[in-house]
């Protein structure tokens, strides 16, 4: 799934962060990080990639936002990976309660 790949690395784990705050500018996020423009337009281009931003043009300005829809289906995707595991440690834990109970009968 791209859009994990894209929100493993910390530094755009922090701008999802800021523009979940509100829409920024790449300038504004720039002022934010120890980075160069260079690096932070990197960073938004993969988050863009990956569909978690947009850009719209306000005049000269890009504005960078959130594609909520993006994350709508990240959040579908880790909801039946909780229920896949909820399963899985259920029955784990079945199992080891009925085999303490095997173990305690003499």
């Amino acid at each position: 799934m791209q859009s994990l790949a894209a929100i493993a690395d910390p530094t755009r784990r922090r701008i999802v962060e800021l523009l979940a705050a509100r829409d920024r500018t790449a300038g504004e996020l720039v002022e934010e990080f120890d980075l160069s423009a260079p690096a932070i337009s990197q960073h938004l281009n993969v988050l863009r990639e990956a569909g978690l931003i947009a850009t719209r043009a306000e005049g000269k300005t890009r504005i960078q936002s959130l594609n909520p829809a993006a994350f709508d289906e990240l959040d579908a995707w880790l909801q039946r990976q909780r229920q896949l595991w909820s399963r899985r440690l259920d029955a784990l834990e079945r199992e080891l309660r009925a085999e303490d109970q095997r173990k305690r009968k003499p």
